[in-house]
């Protein structure tokens, strides 16, 4: 019998490798001839079909292209939104986005397969998505599925950009689904969170203080200076403007639809691979993220977070699977529109719930498993629940250590760093601390109806039930991959790494056992002036 985490027990390899046999079967029978294939049903959904991405090139984005190209080949165009960036023009950036290693698998496969891409130059932040005349005739006239995953997901940008981005890019987007007459799916994703003001969120929409429209209104009339004065207090329900503007973009769905074939997928804190392409694959610090690479380099001591509250985190391949999935449900229901429309609530916390406390030991299990060679000191994170015991821990843990450190950098002729890095940490911790102190209960009867709908190829090729998920598989993949993706360290040094972080261990002691004795000296001195 497997290990169980918070009753969640462990699987068995079967799943995984029928799911490889069947995406090798099929994508070598596509390639030895043209008719004649038996697809599943999602893959007969997909067939022929033109696609349209907005995010293709973020961390969910490129998950959700590997996938579609790699399991449903017979996709006859995907139309990807690239902004150009950094003196990148659209080209470079999607020969630059194709060379991640995510995408050797489908290019093993399928050498061709960027063939069927084709960039469109666009910004979600402008009107009009920044498309061209040309660009936006042609989408209209052959698109048939779009997936708007476009957003920034930063908890703490500025009201403005956050407002351009994720509820303007909405707008445009709709406007342009309005318009194109083959549309069979569109899906638009926001997020969890979206409605946390409430402890219960249901896969329904909610009614807000204020409406999409008005506040598009406010941030036309009034200046940057007065709309950065005033979003406090429009936002008082809302922990961030990320969650603030997602929320205010549901609002304009569910105003603006007009019966078109939309719905609303809303997932969890997404964060590496479980499976596939590659397992514990992950490109970026958002979320717990920063966090456990901060934990990983052994600078992160202590962090605001309630043990006992329940982690709402999903894997970014299964939350692919099940966005694939979502357009072909949404499609096909059609008495499901406007009001009534599909909205998937994509959590762990019903069929895998995992406490923060559980996770972060976890966490710590495997960073000892697969220390870093970057790692300045041994790792040692304690979960704070409440806000003055995490400050006084950080005020010992952090800033004295930064403070002597900056000082030691600045007697030898160094910049001091080690106070802005904490600073940068801090703000960081912050912003997710309400989702680390905070618990949710989560709906999510549409996710599991649409996972009884597919049929049994389905649920192998595009696994997205996160029943007997298995937390300790996927988080001993998850620190390995914030290893080898983010910090930059590969797998080979493991064993030098090994020694350096018994040697960390050993100082951590000694300073310990020093700070103990300094300690009892300075008590001993108080106290015994009273004694005498």
């Amino acid at each position: 019998m497997g290990q169980e985490i918070d009753g969640v027990k462990e699987t068995t390899d079967d799943e995984s490798k029928k799911l490889n046999e069947i995406n090798n079967n099929f994508v070598e029978t596509c390639k030895e001839c043209d008719v004649n294939i038996t697809r599943t049903t999602l893959q007969e959904f997909y067939s022929n079909e033109c696609i349209f991405i907005t995010g293709g090139t973020g961390f969910l984005g490129k998950i959700l292209i590997e996938k579609l190209l790699r399991c449903c080949p017979d996709i006859s165009r995907l139309y990807l939104l690239v902004r150009s960036k950094k003196n990148k023009n659209i080209t470079d950036r999607i020969d630059e986005l194709f060379h991640n290693r995510i995408f050797d698998r489908l290019r093993e496969k399928m050498p061709e397969f960027s063939n069927k891409i084709i960039g469109i130059p666009g910004d979600c932040s402008l009107p009009g998505l920044g498309l061209s005349t040309e660009d936006t005739q042609r989408l209209i006239d052959e698109v048939t599925i779009v997936f708007h995953a476009a957003a920034t997901v930063r908890f703490d940008e500025e009201i403005i950009e956050a407002t351009a981005i994720n509820i303007q890019s909405t707008y445009s987007i709709n406007d342009l689904c309005q318009r194109m007459p083959k549309l069979k799916s569109f899906v638009h994703v926001s997020t969890a969170y979206a409605n946390c003001f409430s402890p219960n969120i249901e896969e329904k929409f909610y009614d807000y203080s204020i409406k999409c429209q008005e506040f598009l209104d406010l941030v036309k009339l009034l200046s940057k200076d007065v709309m950065y004065k005033i979003s406090p207090h429009l936002m008082t329900s809302w922990p961030n403007t990320y969650t603030f503007t997602k929320a205010l973009a549901e609002d304009l769905i569910r105003t603006k639809s007009k019966d078109l074939p939309i719905g609303i997928f809303r997932p969890g804190i997404v964060i590496s691979t479980a499976e596939e392409p590659i397992p514990g694959w992950i490109d970026n610090y958002y979320g717990p993220t920063g966090i456990v690479a901060a934990i990983v380099s052994g600078v992160m001591r202590a962090l605001h977070c309630d043990s006992e509250k329940i982690a709402n985190i999903v894997p970014v391949d299964l939350t692919v699977n099940a966005l694939i999935a979502s357009a072909w449900d949404i499609a096909a229901q059609v008495d499901r529109r406007n009001e009534k429309m599909l909205i998937y609530n994509f959590t762990s916390t019903v069929e895998a719930p995992i406490k923060w406390g559980k996770f972060g030991q976890n966490i710590i299990k495997y960073v000892d498993k697969y220390p870093t060679k970057s790692a300045l000191w041994y790792s040692v994170c304690k979960l704070r629940k409440y806000k003055f015991m995490y400050c006084l821990r950080i005020f010992f843990l952090h800033w004295i250590p930064a403070t002597l450190l900056d000082l030691i950098a600045v007697g030898s002729g160094q910049k001091p760093r080690f106070k802005k890095m904490y600073e940068k940490m801090h703000k960081f911790a912050y912003v997710i601390s309400p989702f680390c102190t905070n618990e949710w209960v989560f709906t999510n009867n549409n996710v599991r109806n649409l996972w009884q709908r597919l049929n049994s190829q389905d649920k192998l090729m595009f696994k997205f039930s996160m029943g007997n998920f298995d937390w300790n598989q996927y988080l001993d993949d998850y620190v390995k991959g914030v290893r080898i993706y983010l910090l930059k360290d590969d797998i080979k040094t493991l064993e030098a790494s090994k020694v350096k972080w018994r040697r960390l261990y050993w100082m951590d002691k000694l300073v310990q056992i020093l700070l103990f004795a300094f300690g009892c000296w300075l008590l001993w001195n108080i106290l015994s002036p009273i004694f005498k």
